[in-house]
């Protein structure tokens, strides 16, 4: 199967999430202990898909390409996940984007619902950046951009063999994208915006991850479905998912000590979901190779 099919179906499902994502603080109260115990398991999961997924996926294609397991390659491998760490790092602290802790009230008014400052970077008696909607749109749409090249890039590792191929890349993508939109949605709310023109910007961004997919694809061009550009960009993508997760997670050691249990379940089941993932692919490539041998007798 073309890996052009799996990508269409998670495209679409995908551009339904975001746009989705934006609409909820319109129809949902948001609670702060819901959205933060929501974040923590969705990101979890991310840390668990780069770290067990992504980066292992990345040094077999590496391996495949070189026909061998050297050093120099796992090197290499590592310097590109050590790439998209930075990247991601560097985009959000030049853009202070990453943002999961708005509310709106009953009356639909927007508020922060800490007593300290957590706009972006934490307020510890030095200095403070104030979010604005412009700025978290940017850099949340190179950030999703990236997360398009991830799943292309994990759909086309042994997509050949592969049914479920990329579908734990999806499945983080897709629980992580409404809280994107969420956050531009509800900055743009607070900056008065109407209705109209916040719809009109959460549809152009969820456009972001078939961006990505698109370059990923004009990227390989011809190389085929194993090779360095591959590897290379499972690497990237396995940093980049591995600083997302952090900056969601970090921050929970010193701010929502009040829910440390809960969160703490959360986090675990993100990471027991991460695992499941990667054993249903597994099992699903084993019965789908089965039924392939059985065909050929």
């Amino acid at each position: 199967m073309s890996p052009i099919v799996p990508l269409a179906y998670y495209s679409i499902i995908i551009l339904a999430a975001s746009v989705v994502g934006g609409m909820l603080p319109l129809w949902f109260r948001l609670t702060h202990r819901g959205m933060q115990l929501a974040v923590s398991f969705v990101a979890a999961m991310m840390f668990g898909v780069g770290m067990l997924h992504m980066l292992p996926h990345a040094l077999a294609e590496a391996h495949a390409v070189k026909a061998t397991a050297d050093e120099a390659v796992d090197f290499t491998v590592m310097m590109w996940v050590v790439a998209g760490w930075l990247t991601m790092f560097f985009i959000e602290r030049f853009f202070c984007y990453h943002h999961h802790d708005l509310e709106t009230d009953a009356a639909g008014e927007l508020h922060e619902l800490h007593e300290h400052e957590h706009d972006c970077g934490h307020d510890h008696g030095h200095h403070h950046h104030d979010i604005t909607w412009s700025g978290a749109a940017f850099g949340l749409t190179i950030h999703s951009v990236i997360e398009g090249v991830a799943l292309a890039a994990s759909v086309y590792h042994r997509h050949d063999n592969l049914p479920l191929a990329g579908f734990g890349t999806f499945l983080v993508i897709v629980l992580h994208k409404p809280f994107d939109s969420m956050t531009i949605a509800m900055l743009m709310a607070r900056g008065g915006w109407s209705p109209q023109i916040r719809y009109a910007v959460n549809g152009l961004f969820a456009l972001a991850i078939p961006v990505g997919i698109a370059l990923f694809l004009l990227g390989i061009g011809a190389e085929s479905s194993t090779g360095p550009l591959l590897a290379y960009s499972l690497a990237f993508s396995a940093g980049t998912f591995l600083c997302i997760s952090l900056s969601d997670l970090l921050p929970e050691l010193q701010f929502h000590d009040h829910d440390r249990g809960k969160l703490s379940v959360a986090l675990l089941l993100g990471l027991a979901l991460a695992l499941g993932v990667g054993k249903l692919e597994s099992l699903v490539h084993r019965h789908a190779a089965n039924a392939t041998a059985a065909a050929s007798r």
